[in-house]
């Protein structure tokens, strides 16, 4: 394909942990903020790796976590294997110090196995980082009776996570190394080729597409989506607002890089996910005959996506049941109708 260049992601600076604006935030758009975090001690030991490293091992807790690791022929890419039957790396559960010593050994490699610990909550595992790394979400960027923003922690050497999609909400923080995103807007999925959805690296599907080397014989249609892709690159200190549902690819350039993310629902915590959602239509709906197919379309588009109170003014208040605003009882009541139809 023709090189192209990527559109950049709006930028802004001079913010800090505790004074992010809500109205960047709800416009949902990609967003750098330059600078944000490089207050935290761990950004400011990001210059002497050993220090770092053991700023990490003094506040983890020595819980056991997942530990992703690939053999060097894959050049740091978690992905499926080559048949699309399962994916190209391991899974171990394993102590975080000791992967940290044996990155540590391989520093200098031209091409060491790749090794990462993805999305640990700190909460968790890391408990001694929690204080001094944190970030004040704005009360009006989230929904009062959502789960509370959850801190994460990713660090290995060089990988790359593949474009997919996450439900929520989410700023990434470079901590140590630099980081690669490049961003699709949801609409663009399908230019993406997405892979199976019962075979994933972290619950949802990714694209089969190396997106800086596409095959554009196999993946005629990614052309398209590489002309809405954005990217950018991260230093340390610095972080980006991935709005829920962007596709985002995430590549640590460095030997060892640590990034840290703050995750929140804009969204009520007793609703459903929309991936449960996804694989009960594919059961109900998807292979039904296609003059059904169209007649579901219709109603799900009225009582879903186009949903509206003029909908269903024509129903006493206290008849319409899930069809008014859902509250934790009702869907409650609704989990409880669901689990007895797929039993039946």
């Amino acid at each position: 394909m023709n090189e192209r260049q990527w559109l950049p992601v709006e930028e802004t600076a001079h913010l800090t942990p505790t004074s992010i604006p809500s109205d960047l935030i709800l416009r949902h758009k990609p967003l750098v903020m330059r600078g944000l975090v490089q207050s935290w001690p761990a950004v400011k030991d990001s210059g002497n790796v050993p220090r770092l490293i053991n700023r990490i091992k003094q506040a983890y807790n020595g819980r056991p976590a997942m530990i992703y690791q690939a053999p060097p022929g894959v050049s740091g890419r978690f992905a499926y294997g080559p048949d699309l039957t399962h994916l190209n790396y391991e899974s171990v559960y394993g102590s975080v110090s000791t992967m940290l010593d044996e990155i540590t050994e391989t520093l200098n490699e031209a091409n060491p196995p790749s090794r990462y610990v993805a999305s640990n909550q700190l909460q968790t595992h890391f408990p001694g980082l929690l204080c001094e790394h944190s970030l004040r979400l704005p009360p009006a960027i989230t929904h009062p009776e959502a789960a509370p923003p959850l801190a994460s922690i990713w660090m290995g050497n060089h990988s790359i996570a593949c474009a997919h999609f996450d439900a929520l909400e989410n700023i990434a923080c470079c901590v140590a190394g630099e980081r690669r995103f490049n961003l699709f807007p949801p609409e663009q999925i399908k230019h993406l080729y997405p892979g199976p959805l019962h075979i994933t690296p972290g619950g949802q599907p990714v694209t089969l597409v190396d997106i800086h080397n596409p095959d554009l014989q196999k993946f005629p249609e990614f052309a398209r989506a590489r002309e809405h892709g954005y990217e950018v690159t991260l230093k340390p200190g610095d972080a980006i607002y991935i709005p829920s549902m962007w596709w985002h690819q995430v590549e640590g350039l460095h030997a060892f890089n640590i990034m840290i993310n703050y995750w929140w629902s804009v969204a009520p915590d007793y609703l459903a996910g929309g991936m449960g959602a996804l694989l009960h239509s594919i059961l109900a709906i998807r292979d039904k005959p296609v003059h059904e197919k169209k007649a579901w379309k219709a109603i799900f588009d009225y009582y879903i996506f186009s949903a509206s109170e003029s909908n269903t003014d024509h129903i006493p208040e206290e008849a319409k049941g899930p069809l008014a605003t859902l509250d934790e009882n009702t869907a409650r009541q609704l989990r409880a109708i669901l689990i007895r139809q797929l039993n039946q």
